[in-house]
């Protein structure tokens, strides 16, 4: 008579959580910026006037001081009479003209080992949501968690709704995220950035990766053993 042998029945593994900042990390530059210039360039604003503006917010986002409620105001006011059709028509043009050009060819190849390692893979940016999502199809991650636009009707407002997805606001909105998703887990987890912003979430997460980073998050990485790498380069 033969041996029987109980197996335990085995848990399926997680899937590992990879996170990426999307501006200038996959991106060589930065969206929300771009948005402004190329509303100057289809002379929807101002150029001047709109340009110093642009260029002032930018600063205060790279020295960690932006307003981004104000910002995302600024960013919409030039389009908030528009039609959804005007719109799709608008940032179709935006990708091809301002955003493709931008995408860093080792940043799609980055995305694109993770989905094959069978990685949840997750652009989460401070920029709205109206600038990011069709950025995020091109790269064809599982899901986008960014600074989400309050809608009257079908037309944008210029208010943020719900928590900006920005600085420690970024975690919580993704720890609220993780909530309703609880097969994926913040320790399971790689974090890809550039900036100093996301300190709060690279502190978060399993593995934190700096990428082409700022000033100050290169001596944060090196301070804490945090992996370094350019996808510029």
């Amino acid at each position: 008579m033969g041996i029987m042998r109980l197996l335990s029945p085995v848990e399926p593994m997680a899937r590992r959580l990879a996170l990426f900042d999307l501006d200038n990390t996959l991106l060589a530059g930065d969206s929300d910026h771009a948005w402004g210039e190329f509303l100057i360039r289809k002379q929807l604003v101002e150029e001047s006037t709109h340009r110093a503006r642009n260029d002032e917010f930018y600063q205060g986002y790279l020295e960690g001081e932006l307003d981004i409620h104000a910002y995302v105001k600024f960013t919409l006011s030039p389009i908030l009479k528009f039609s959804q059709e005007q719109l799709n028509l608008l940032h179709t043009e935006f990708m091809r003209e301002a955003i493709r050009p931008m995408i860093l060819v080792k940043g799609m190849q980055l995305v694109e080992r993770h989905r094959s390692a069978g990685d949840y893979c997750v652009i989460i940016t401070a920029t709205n949501a109206f600038i990011t999502a069709p950025i995020a199809a091109e790269f064809r991650v599982d899901q986008l968690l960014a600074t989400e636009l309050e809608l009257l009707g079908a037309r944008f407002t210029g208010n943020i709704s719900g928590i900006p997805c920005y600085r420690a606001g970024k975690v919580e909105k993704l720890e609220r995220w993780l909530a309703e998703n609880n097969s994926l887990q913040l320790n399971n987890s790689i974090f890809y950035s550039d900036s100093i912003n996301d300190l709060p979430l690279l502190e978060k997460v399993t593995e934190a990766v700096a990428v082409d980073p700022d000033e100050r998050l290169v001596i944060e990485a090196r301070e804490r053993g945090w992996q370094t790498l350019s996808l510029r380069r």
